[in-house]
């Protein structure tokens, strides 16, 4: 774990920071979501921020900062006679320093090479039956970018949102299984409840990808109101959006967001472009798409301001240089079969192609049918002989195979 002291006054707080070495986070005790924490680079600011914090709760936390590390979570279930899974792991979007529930968050991780996940996973394990947890819970961990260094950053001993995300992204029903595990069951006896044929006692394999972005509703408010975001969370809610691509999971989930988005675009447009890729903020996506597509920014620029992985800047790319090939197109007609199936790999809707080439929605739409690229219907658990609502999901791609479901559409 992180160094850490607890503290009950301003005084105790400056004294724990200077022992602990500038930047550091503070960390009110006993509270929700983050309520009260913030990051102080000095005395000055760790004297107002913990002065405020200590007003909400008793006592607060004075931890050293690992702002810019990876966040990752994973999610762990146990039984009293110590049979212990993960069910589902998750990666943040964003580095250390923004919270979770104001993040863009993927299931499963996709920048954790085989050794450090492994490392994560049995440390995971270890602290779950070390704390003796019987039930569900998460542990979230922050690891250094570029060594194996990693920490603990809290151990959440409950189902949490994140659980929720966990039980839509797997098609596992963690809540149901952790209330059977409270009444005496163990996992082996338990049967699985989507596929009815094994037992609760596995662990679920993803060959998609689910990626969650929150929702404000800070626009609602006046100019005035603080759009940055940080360790305490602002986000009234969540989409989620899965799919074979993290491209094609992106542009569904900002189309979820907002009715007005058509996708991955530059809604916005910073007068101080750095600036707004340093500092997160509820717009820092549409920002990242306004570097790309009008300064030309390149992902080693963008990754020095914004310190997100690579991984996920170059899958962005993906979609950047989609946009522009399929501006350079010039018209409906001339949009190739390996274009149109690109362009649906990368989450382009039908809407979004016409936007650029100036045509019509359905002229796009009887375009591509044309070239015979129509989508399929992907189920979460293909073992499953049948649809329970509470566990099985679908979801739509254009990446099919045979023993999927195609429609004309």
């Amino acid at each position: 774990m992180a160094q850490s002291t607890a503290v009950s006054s301003v005084n105790a707080a400056l004294d724990a920071a200077e022992k602990i070495g500038y930047p550091v986070i503070l960390r009110s005790a006993f509270t929700l979501g983050g309520l009260g924490s913030g990051f102080a680079n000095n005395p000055d600011e760790l004297r107002d921020l913990s002065a405020k914090s200590l007003s909400l709760s008793p006592q607060v936390l004075i931890e050293r900062s690992m702002k810019g590390w990876k966040e990752l979570e994973y999610e762990v279930v146990r039984d009293g006679a110590d049979n212990t899974i993960i069910c589902c792991n998750m990666e943040n979007f964003d580095p250390l320093g923004t919270h979770t529930g104001d993040s863009i968050v993927v299931a499963p991780s996709q920048t954790l090479p085989d050794d450090e996940y492994h490392m994560l996973r049995s440390a995971a394990l270890k602290v779950i039956r070390h704390l003796s947890v019987v039930g569900e819970c998460n542990i979230q961990y922050a690891l250094h970018p570029s060594s194996r260094e990693y920490c603990v950053i809290e151990v959440n001993a409950r189902l949490s949102r994140s659980s929720a995300l966990a039980s839509k992204a797997t098609g596992y029903p963690l809540a149901y299984t952790a209330a059977k595990i409270a009444l005496g069951h163990t996992l082996p006896e338990l049967p699985n409840a989507v596929t009815k044929t094994t037992t609760a006692c596995f662990e679920p394999s993803l060959d998609y990808i689910v990626t969650k972005i929150p929702k404000w509703d800070l626009a609602k408010f006046s100019s005035q109101v603080d759009r940055k975001v940080g360790s305490a969370m602002k986000s009234v809610g969540e989409v989620m959006a899965i799919d074979r691509t993290f491209e094609e999971s992106l542009q569904k989930a900002i189309r979820q967001i907002d009715s007005r988005y058509a996708g991955f675009e530059a809604y916005v447009a910073p007068e101080d472009l750095d600036y707004a890729l340093s500092n997160p903020t509820d717009t820092r996506l549409f920002a990242i798409a306004y570097a790309f597509f009008e300064k030309r920014y390149t992902v080693e620029m963008i990754h020095e301001l914004t310190k997100i992985d690579k991984w996920f800047l170059y899958k962005i790319e993906n979609i950047v240089n989609t946009q522009h090939a399929l501006k350079d197109a010039g018209s409906v007609g001339a949009i190739s079969k390996e274009l149109m199936q690109q362009a649906k790999r990368m989450g382009f809707s039908d809407l979004q192609i016409a936007n650029l080439v100036a045509d019509s929605e359905g002229s796009v739409r009887v375009h591509r049918k044309s070239l015979g690229i129509t989508p399929f219907v992907k189920r979460i658990d293909t073992l499953a002989a049948e649809f329970p609502a509470h566990t099985n999901y679908l979801y739509t791609t254009y990446n099919g195979s045979s023993h999927d479901v195609e429609f004309d559409e």
